[in-house]
């Protein structure tokens, strides 16, 4: 398994991580028994990265990445992110302490000091190791990590969604030696190609919502996919993969965790860690799929107000 370190001097990880939200909520049906032997299937292959958080579920996925990890606490390096919800992440999770802990989303009623102060009262009782930050403006990054060394940001990053690079995020990170995971690397699934129609989703599929599925922003985007798809056949590649080996080639402190509750999937994203895209291929992928491209915001305005704290 290839690894990356998360920032200067932190943490070595699986080059790809694994997101576990949409074992639990939010992408229509799912079985647990599937995910579980999936998270399973993640640490034989050596993927050793889990992200999750207490909102997903609400609590329901902490419990289930719990369940999962009994008798392989020591293989895992685990992530969890609090802020939107009540938490007690701990006992969810049957571990004696996280390794990397998140604030979800920046309160801006409270000063992002007084919130990282209060992290780091767990790193020194022994409860988190690395403090994180997730969809949060360069500003708020240096003021957190003047209090505290921050590990990682959290940030949604693809070839669709290049807000992080265009808003400073990216350099801010690498400056500041903070390492830097990417959320929705595969844009929803909207890149794997696997996507043709809105119907496609179930009835309480979080994307029925999200407006870059809707209409004719769905259309556009969709013919986007096919330019990509195009290229990955070229480089004897899933388009997945090529998304992917994208994301990892915006730099060596980038560590993706795509989402997904299926062993076949998670194969497939793993594959994306052999795929070297060259000078060439970057510049033809950025051809066919600029920056601001893609049809519609990556969340709703409510959603939207919620981040970049």
């Amino acid at each position: 398994m290839q690894t990356r370190t998360l920032g200067r001097n932190g943490p070595t990880v699986s080059g790809l991580g694994l997101g576990c939200m949409g074992m639990s909520e939010f992408y229509g049906a799912h079985d647990d028994a599937e995910s579980i032997a999936t998270i399973h299937r993640a640490l034989e292959l050596g993927l050793n990265f889990l992200d999750t958080a207490d909102v997903y579920g609400p609590y329901t996925n902490e419990e289930l990445v719990g369940r999962a990890l009994a008798g392989r606490r020591n293989a895992v390096f685990l992530a969890t992110k609090f802020g939107f919800v009540r938490e007690a992440s701990l006992k969810r999770l049957k571990v004696t302490h996280i390794d990397l802990y998140y604030l979800h989303r920046v309160d801006r009623t409270v000063p992002i000091e007084d919130t990282v102060g209060a992290m780091a009262e767990l790193v020194r009782a022994g409860k988190v190791r690395h403090l994180g930050l997730s969809e949060v403006a360069p500003l708020t990054l240096e003021r957190a990590h003047r209090v505290h060394r921050i590990t990682a940001l959290q940030s949604e990053f693809s070839l669709w969604t290049r807000d992080p690079d265009e808003e400073g995020v990216l350099q801010a990170c690498e400056r500041l030696g903070v390492g830097f995971v990417p959320y929705s690397p595969l844009g929803r699934g909207f890149l794997t190609g696997a996507i043709r129609s809105p119907d496609d989703f179930a009835a309480d599929d979080y994307r029925r919502t999200n407006p870059r599925f809707q209409g004719e922003n769905f259309a556009r985007n969709l013919a986007l996919v096919e330019k990509v798809k195009a290229l990955a056949r070229e480089k004897d590649c899933s388009p997945a993969q090529l998304a992917l080996a994208w994301v990892l080639a915006q730099g060596p402190h980038i560590v993706p965790i795509p989402g997904t509750r299926r062993i076949r999937n998670l194969e497939e994203n793993l594959g994306a860690l052999e795929v070297r895209l060259e000078d060439a291929d970057l510049e033809a992928i950025e051809a066919v799929f600029p920056a601001g491209t893609a049809a519609g915001a990556r969340y709703t305005e409510a959603m939207m107000r919620l981040s970049r704290g």
